[in-house]
């Protein structure tokens, strides 16, 4: 049988080294892998590359990352709620390649499915462009966006089995089952472990297949970056 649990989140990221190319599923603070990145805070690697929608919030998410100035580049489609992401790239502190959110998600089903590149018409004319290749299909031109290249892949889902298979709840089904099998290591992250043959098979996002380690989280808070509620009358 089929076995890919690890003990602990630390044992999941054995291997990780300083100057690594992660991903980061999530979207906002939706689903994010938080028991990986508080590890690879504690780890203290440095000059990483970081690809994720967006950077969490100052004090939470790949925030907690930017503090100690351990991301040396950032890849995503969203500056949003985080100030000290947005002051490192004014500053020029940090290395950031914005990306349009649908070819994020594109160049990471691109690796996940094994394909180098692929065009799209998104970017055409502006800086997005500026230095890739474009080409004409049926009167309109496209830009050739190349599939990323990541080491590790960090995802977060509600449900996994030892297997690997996964079960995403709610909008936790962003980025993180694109970015599965999408690196040389998919390490899952799940609040519920069970065992092989407990998940029903049309209920599973993500098969095994994708996913080399996956372990239990512990403790996650689950924020919310705005809350907002109707005034009492």
């Amino acid at each position: 049988m089929i076995k890919k649990t690890v003990t602990d989140v630390n044992e999941a990221l054995a291997g990780v080294k300083d100057g690594m190319t992660f991903m980061l599923g999530g979207f906002g603070l939706c689903g994010i892998p938080e028991n990986a990145i508080k590890a690879l805070v504690k780890l203290n690697i440095k000059d990483i590359t970081c690809i994720s929608n967006n950077a969490g919030v100052d004090d939470f998410g790949l925030g907690l990352l930017l503090q100690k100035h351990q991301i040396r580049k950032m890849i995503s489609s969203y500056v949003g709620e985080n100030d000290e992401f947005e002051r490192q790239m004014l500053s020029g502190e940090l290395e950031v390649e914005l990306t349009p959110q649908g070819t994020l998600a594109e160049k990471c089903k691109a690796a996940q499915g094994g394909f180098p590149a692929f065009f799209t018409p998104a970017g055409y004319g502006t800086e997005v462009a500026e230095g890739k290749e474009t080409r004409e299909f049926d009167g309109k031109m496209y830009v050739l966006e190349e599939a990323f290249k990541a080491d590790f892949s960090f995802v977060k889902a509600w449900k996994g089995d030892e297997a690997g298979n996964l079960i995403f709840k709610g909008t936790a089904r962003n980025f993180n089952p694109c970015m599965c099998g999408a690196a040389k290591i998919t390490v899952a992250e799940v609040e519920e472990l069970v065992p092989v043959g407990e998940l029903d098979p049309n209920q599973i996002h993500v098969p095994g297949i994708f996913v080399q380690r996956i372990f239990q989280g512990q403790r996650y808070e689950k924020r919310i970056e705005q809350r907002t509620v109707r005034k009492k009358i």
